[in-house]
C-alpha cells in the first residue's frame, strides 16, 4: 500500500495545548465546588468539549440544563482563549518542522483531525496552517473519538481513500478512532496506553519519512 496522506491529531502530538484545557477546565471545576486534577484531565484526551464538562459535573454528581452547560462551556472556552492567545512557533513540539518537510517534498498529503474547536487558531498561532492540505475539527463533525468521523471527514478532504492514509495520535480514543477508520495508526506516548497502534514513538520527533514509508507497506 502507497501511503498518500497523514492526518494528525492536534493536542500532544504537534504541541501541547493540554495543560491549557486543565487550566481553564480547573478554574471552572473549582468554580462549581468540584475537585479536579491532572490526572482527571487524562480522562478528556480525545473528549469533545459537552463530554468533557458533563464528565466533570459527573464527579459533582451535578446535573445542569442545555443552557447552563452551553454558559458554561463559553466561559471554559473564552478562558482557554486567553491562555492559547500566547502560543507562538516556539510551541510547536521539535521534529514537527523537519517531518512535514519531508512529507512535502515527497507529494505526501498533511492533514489535521483535532476534537478542539479551537485547532484552526491554534496551527495559525504555531505557524504551521499553510502546511495542512485540510484540517477537520470540531467544528465540522457531530461525532466524537472514537467515532471515526473526524479521521474519515480529514480523508475526504484530503481526496485520499482512508486505505491510503496514516493516522497520528497521543490518546487511546484517537487510536481506536483511527483504526475504526481503516486507517493505520502510528502512536504518540505510551506503547502500554496506546493498544491497538501500528507503532508508538516516544514523540513526534523520533518519527521520519522512513518510518511512515515503512508502516504504510507493513
Amino acid at each position: 500500500m502507497s501511503c498518500r496522506a497523514v492526518i494528525f491529531d492536534l493536542d500532544g502530538v504537534l504541541t501541547d495545548t493540554a495543560i491549557y484545557h486543565f487550566y481553564a477546565w480547573k478554574a471552572l471545576a473549582d468554580a462549581l465546588g468540584i475537585a479536579f486534577t491532572e490526572h482527571d484531565n487524562e480522562q478528556l484526551k480525545g473528549v469533545d468539549r459537552l463530554g468533557s464538562l458533563r464528565w466533570i459535573l459527573q464527579q459533582g454528581g451535578l446535573t445542569l440544563s442545555g443552557a447552563e452547560e452551553a454558559r458554561l462551556m463559553q466561559q471554559k472556552n473564552a478562558h482557554y482563549l486567553e491562555l492559547i492567545d500566547h502560543i507562538t512557533p516556539d510551541n510547536l513540539y521539535p521534529g514537527v518542522a523537519a517531518l512535514f518537510a519531508d512529507l512535502k517534498q515527497h507529494g505526501i498529503k498533511i492533514g489535521l483531525a483535532s476534537a478542539s474547536k479551537n485547532a484552526a487558531f491554534v496551527v495559525e498561532r504555531l505557524g504551521i496552517a499553510a502546511q495542512f492540505d485540510y484540517i477537520a475539527d470540531a467544528n465540522n463533525v457531530v461525532n466524537s473519538k472514537p467515532d471515526p468521523e473526524v479521521f474519515l471527514l480529514a480523508a475526504k478532504g484530503l481526496g485520499v481513500p482512508p486505505e491510503h492514509c496514516i493516522g497520528v495520535e497521543d490518546a487511546l480514543a484517537g487510536i481506536e478512532a483511527i483504526n475504526r477508520a481503516g486507517m493505520k495508526a502510528i502512536g504518540i506516548g505510551d506503547a502500554k496506553v496506546l493498544s491497538g497502534a501500528l507503532k508508538v514513538y516516544p514523540t513526534v520527533q523520533a518519527i521520519t519519512l522512513v518510518n511512515i514509508q515503512r508502516h504504510c507497506l507493513g
